[in-house]
């Protein structure tokens, strides 16, 4: 950078997005003024850091985006959704809030815009995710400014939600393919993105006003899979069963009316059209070859990631074998077990033959409340210290009145050590790691 761009003053949106927060600590690095537009005002974090409250949802009008465009340089879209959320629409978020702006700083004289779109947001384009990303990429290019469009392949890194997925299904024993894993990508790692985006940034357009950041090559996705998982540190190699297609289609309607998750019938469509283009443009704004995908988890780090990968598919089977546990044991006491000899149990329990149709169906209703609660997408960990303190409870009730379960030869009360142990994991483990 030289010294007449140390001081630009840059208006950056998307700067809580995995590219933008990025994006935002380089900008800050290289000694630029930035100004984040967001929703809700925080205070700041570094000096050269000042925020502008916008919401993208509202800005449909250029005089929306005059305020936050007071003395900027530079203005950099870095906003995007891969789904649409209550609230959140490609339309808005992608194209009418964009163009708003885009408009806005056009007229007030802005020198430089760029908009990180995505790649595929282009004339064969058939999602909406990538229409409505490639209406605003023409509408800009149409606005007499210097504008240039950044257009990020698959994008790889520590933080990212793609990331996380592809971690996970890399580490598993074997590895779910849509298909036989054909579909070519070409993954690019978040610091090589970031080191493009400020060179564009930090440079007049050049004659490419649309610049693809890719990796070095495209790779199908199983190669993808098998270079990740050797780069976490895997000694066994990768083992993959093919999901056929059809099957794939059937979980990705399924998954249109699931919000938050990742597959649906655009995602599927937009990896089987393929995610590859010509690496040369992000090899010249670097300066040299960007990073395989065998080189996207440094060494040192490649333990650490691996138990973390595992974890993100771990903590979901252990959940799913505790919710099953009291679900099923719910039912069987509901009546698949003989009901007389529950009631002879509870008799010698201390309960009294009134209440014995009180005690035997409530707690056969909890225990199978307690197992679908576990199942939830969205869920408390306060479910895990409930489901411990029953347990501890119908221990305790064993110990005192039915002290000879402990020693039966199957074990059925010192079972209950594993399970406090795994209700111990998931209560300390899963809040603060991604499952879903």
């Amino acid at each position: 950078m030289n010294d007449s761009e140390a001081c630009m003053k840059i208006l950056l949106t998307g700067a809580s997005g995995f590219i933008g927060r990025h994006l935002l600590t380089a900008l800050l690095d290289a000694g630029h003024d930035v100004v984040c537009a967001v929703r809700k005002a925080r205070a700041a974090a570094r000096p050269g850091l000042s925020q502008v409250v916008v919401d993208f949802n509202k800005a449909q009008h250029p005089q929306d985006w005059m305020p936050a465009l007071n003395g900027v340089d530079v203005v950099v879209n870095a906003v995007g959704i891969l789904r649409e959320l209550p609230g959140q629409t490609f339309d808005t978020l992608h194209r009418a809030a964009p163009i708003a702006l885009f408009t806005a700083a056009a007229e007030i004289g802005v020198r430089h815009i760029v908009q990180i779109s995505a790649l595929g947001a282009d004339e064969q384009a058939a999602s909406r995710y990538h229409l409505s990303k490639k209406a605003a990429d023409d509408f800009l290019l149409a606005l007499p400014v210097q504008a240039t469009i950044a257009q990020p392949s698959l994008v790889y890194g520590p933080g990212g939600a793609s990331a996380a997925l592809f971690e996970r299904y890399a580490s598993m024993p074997l590895i779910p393919l849509p298909g036989g894993g054909t579909q070519q990508v070409q993954p690019v790692h978040i610091d090589d993105v970031v080191s493009v985006l400020l060179r564009l940034i930090e440079s007049a357009p050049g004659p490419d006003r649309r610049v693809a950041i890719v990796g070095p090559e495209p790779i199908s996705l199983r190669s993808f899979y098998a270079a990740l998982r050797r780069a976490m540190g895997f000694s066994s190699p990768a083992r993959f069963v093919a999901i056929p297609m059809p099957i794939m289609r059937m979980v990705a309607r399924i998954g249109n009316r699931l919000p938050g998750g990742f597959l649906d019938t655009e995602t599927l469509d937009m990896l089987q059209r393929g995610n590859t283009a010509d690496a040369a443009a992000t090899q010249s704004l670097l300066g040299h070859r960007p990073r395989a995908p065998r080189q996207f988890v440094p060494s040192r780090y490649a333990d650490a990631v691996a138990a973390q990968a595992r974890l993100r598919w771990l903590l979901p089977m252990l959940r799913w074998a505790v919710g099953l546990v009291w679900i099923v044991t719910g039912l069987v006491s509901l009546g698949l077990y003989p009901v007389e000899q529950s009631y002879a149990l509870l008799a010698r329990s201390g309960v009294p033959p009134p209440l014995q149709p009180l005690f035997l169906y409530g707690a056969a209703a909890l225990d199978v409340l307690l197992g679908v609660l576990a199942l939830l997408p969205r869920r408390s960990r306060l479910i895990w210290l409930a489901q411990a303190t029953l347990v501890l409870a119908y221990t305790a009730i064993i110990t005192v009145k039915l002290p000879e379960f402990w020693l039966h030869p199957y074990g059925p009360v010192l079972k209950n050590l594993p399970f406090l142990a795994a209700l111990w994991i998931l209560y300390e483990l899963e809040d603060r790691t991604w499952t879903t």
